[in-house]
């Protein structure tokens, strides 16, 4: 559905059709270019294009099976306190959500609690802001027991500050009998209370799953195999990409947030070397910080990659936008995003361009300085990931120490550690000695010279 401008213009006529489970009418309230320049609040949308911005509304909201019966752009000057948009705008919507019979209004904003009750009431619909939007998809798609966890907790720390109505229930009740006993604890209280203990729960819960998650990072550390993890805009062909490497068959759809759970498989390098290849969740603009925070346990990976893929849809009109979104939500992470000698960017989807428009890429590409190269591939017809993947190797190998040494062939024991904690290049047997070639951590760099009395290459 094409999105409309509704900046008072005349709305053209409807037909009242019978009410459809689901319906939903989608609203970008978005800041005027003029008033957007001002306001911190929309600082990461100055170059998003509204109509853009709109269409990914409408896509989390598909994302849910919901049927949008509109999805319109409703430019405003300033946000009001009391119900972000201005009072005409809203007259204007609570008439085209009654002629279109919709049950939910989707605002492609964050809403304080007090500005999601009084859009209700004058609605007379149920509202959902991008944070809670967001939120309805991750728990639908939390597959696994780590990722039902994080989003329950996000859930309920968003949800504790909403616990607002006028309901009759949530009055004060008095304790104990007649008319001596003290004013009690309301229903809302009690509410907040059940929910903090629950969030107290999870999180003990999670540092568990924290705790699980280090020791699988500390086996993994015990042996050659480096990580390197996929970030990106959601929907940027992460999970493509990843089982274009790894030959997997993890969920991949042309859907925000197709996969949430992270997955973690081996990667075969060029020159016979593995690495583990981890896929995370794909980011967003304005992800919420109750997701950051609790998906933190799952975004270690990241934090912990030896070299980040930053997987880019080159071919959307947001690209740049998008670029920016992700740098933040990295930023939040404590990873530097320049940081060249660990990440590397990926422009995924060049099938989508002619070869007219693929040679401007690669122009584009080869400008850019040595240090932080572009790598153009489509993870779906496999163009350009021979290139990507010997620059992966090329990436891990600089981390590592490439060392000759020369052991006794009856020294089982110490060949046999040198294949577990070493890289083994290449292995030679002459006059009952191993001739072995081996690259390693610079963690174990020092061990594996004085054990074996290794030498370093020349480079």
């Amino acid at each position: 559905m094409e999105p409309r401008n509704f900046d008072g213009a005349a709305d053209r006529p409807r037909s009242a059709g019978a009410k459809q489970t689901g319906r939903v009418l989608v609203i970008g309230p978005y800041l005027r270019a003029r008033a957007a320049g001002a306001d911190a609040q929309s600082e990461s949308h100055v170059q998003r294009d509204a109509e853009a911005r709109l269409d990914e509304a409408a896509g989390l909201a598909r994302a849910i099976d919901l049927v949008i019966a509109d999805a319109i752009i409703a430019p405003i000057s300033q946000i009001r306190p009391a119900t972000y948009i201005g009072k005409g705008k809203v007259e204007e919507i609570a008439a085209l959500a009654k002629s279109l019979d919709v049950e939910l209004v989707v605002m492609d904003c964050a809403l304080a609690p007090i500005q999601q009750r009084n859009l209700e009431k004058e609605l007379q619909a149920k509202v959902l802001d991008r944070t809670g939007l967001i939120l309805e998809i991750f728990g639908r798609r939390a597959k696994t027991k780590e990722g039902s966890l994080q989003v329950e907790l996000a859930h309920l720390n968003y949800q504790r500050s909403r616990l607002v109505r006028s309901w009759t229930h949530l009055e004060r009740q008095r304790g104990g009998f007649g008319f001596m006993g003290g004013p009690g604890e309301t229903q809302i209280e009690a509410d907040r209370r059940l929910i903090q203990e629950r969030i107290t729960k999870l999180e003990s819960e999670l540092k568990k799953v924290q705790a699980t998650r280090r020791l699988h990072r500390a086996g993994r550390q015990r042996v050659p195999y480096r990580v390197v993890a996929l970030v990106g805009y959601t929907n940027a062909g992460k999970s493509t990409l990843f089982n274009r490497l790894t030959r997997a068959d993890v969920q991949a759809a042309d859907m925000l947030f197709a996969t949430l759970d992270p997955t973690l498989r081996a990667l075969n390098l060029p020159h016979g070397g593995k690495a583990m290849l981890s896929d995370t969740v794909g980011f967003i603009s304005n992800l919420p910080t109750q997701l950051v925070a609790a998906f933190r346990a799952t975004l270690e990976e990241v934090l912990e990659a030896d070299v980040i893929l930053h997987v880019r849809d080159i071919s959307h009109e947001d690209a740049e936008a998008q670029q920016s979104d992700v740098d933040a939500v990295l930023r939040q992470l404590g990873i530097n995003p320049d940081d060249s000698g660990r990440i590397i960017e990926v422009w995924n989807k060049i099938d989508r361009y002619d070869a007219e428009q693929r040679e401007e890429l690669l122009n584009i590409a080869a400008r850019r300085p040595a240090d932080h190269p572009a790598m153009l591939v489509s993870a779906v017809s496999g163009e350009g990931i021979d290139a990507l993947l010997a620059t992966i190797e090329e990436r891990l190998a600089a981390k590592r120490t490439t060392l000759d040494l020369s052991i006794d062939a009856a020294d089982g024991a110490g060949i046999s550690w040198l294949h577990r904690n070493s890289e083994v290049l290449a292995k030679e047997l002459r006059d009952g000695r191993f001739d072995m070639t081996v690259r390693v951590d610079e963690t174990k760099r020092d061990i594996v010279m004085r054990r074996f009395d290794a030498v370093p290459q020349a480079s």
